[in-house]
């Protein structure tokens, strides 16, 4: 959460000429509501169970960049869809810093809590070993801008590509 997964997955896209997808977008096209509403009626169950949907179907898709929710990795099936279908990219920043990108943001109803960096290092401590465990490539974007991680990530598909 707050890592720049669209930011830079739309700009790796555009640089490799391939098409880019938000996942936590498309669910909220495809039911006319957003996040915070899907989780207010339905619960984060609800939403992972439409998450789990709409992964397994873009990860289907070849030509695609594809960012995920944060959550998507709690999920096994996910993890398998993800691992087998495409090169995984685990874009990591603290805790600390996911706070200051995201204090401000109203739409993450996970941070909608008395305490979000406490509950950001809750998340981290759960989901990172999930991701490190898929990814084919970390890389940090602690402290860096979207240009330069953008830059690192197509120099690695270019490499594998060749």
């Amino acid at each position: 959460m707050g890592v720049g997964k669209s930011t830079i997955g739309k700009q790796v896209a555009a640089k490799l000429g391939l098409r880019f997808k938000d996942s936590d977008w498309e669910i909220q096209q495809r039911t006319g509501v957003d996040i915070p509403t899907i989780f207010e009626f339905e619960g984060e169950s609800g939403f992972r169970k439409r998450e789990k949907a709409i992964l397994d179907e873009l990860t289907r898709q070849k030509g695609l960049v594809l960012a995920t929710g944060g959550g998507v990795v709690l999920d096994p099936q996910n993890r398998r869809h993800l691992a087998a279908r495409g090169l995984v990219v685990y874009l990591h920043c603290s805790p600390r810093q996911q706070y200051a990108r995201t204090q401000k943001d109203r739409n993450r109803p996970l941070l909608q809590t008395e305490d979000p960096l406490a509950k950001l290092q809750e998340l981290m401590a759960q989901r990172d070993p999930l991701y490190r465990q898929i990814a084919d490539y970390v890389i940090s974007t602690e402290k860096r801008n979207a240009a330069a991680v953008t830059r690192e990530i197509v120099k690695l598909f270019s490499s594998e590509e060749a």
